[in-house]
């Protein structure tokens, strides 16, 4: 595979940037409500995780029963952001929700004890929300290496202010 040179990013992902950018003006891609979705998936992955530590610890196979049922309900509703494609995708997207869902709840914790610790796990959270978007909108097996030194993490880095910008929970 050849590498592509330029400063900062490139032409593939220059070309997604336009791609949702047209999309955004075209009100046929609304990011914030895919945030808002990919936050509520994170917290049926963490409801799942509770039932099942629930159900282990008392015995009680309602909370089975349960976690079955919500578990429905967070298939179906990340269909609705994640492509099956080669099947990689739907579960590395699963994992990579959770760890955001997980690390922000760390960091939640930590925030007042050891604020620079907390900073990290967030850091770490978002780096990984990133990683979701970058692979539900389908630039992950389509982005070359851009920077000179062939740095993939500036690469990354890259994306990750990209999702910065163009994630806006804000927008009604």
């Amino acid at each position: 595979m050849e590498l592509k040179k330029d400063n900062r990013i490139s032409e593939t992902m220059t070309d997604a940037f336009k791609r949702v950018k047209e999309l955004e003006r075209s009100n046929k891609l609304d990011l914030s409500s895919g945030e808002d979705l990919s936050i509520a998936i994170m917290n049926l992955i963490s409801i799942e995780e509770h039932l099942y530590f629930s159900g282990a610890k008392t015995g009680n196979e309602e909370y089975f029963l349960l976690l079955d049922s919500v578990r429905d309900m967070r298939k179906s509703l990340m269909a609705e952001l994640v492509k099956k494609g080669d099947g990689e995708e739907w579960c590395v997207s699963k994992h990579l929700l959770a760890a955001t869902m997980r690390l922000t709840e760390v960091g939640t914790k930590e925030f007042k004890i050891d604020r620079k610790a907390a900073e990290t796990k967030f850091a770490t959270a978002f780096r990984l929300y990133s990683l979701f978007w970058e692979i539900n909108l389908g630039n992950l097996s389509k982005r070359k290496i851009s920077d000179e030194s062939g740095d993939k993490l500036k690469t990354r880095n890259s994306w990750v202010g990209f999702i910065k910008k163009a994630l806006d929970c804000c927008k009604e």
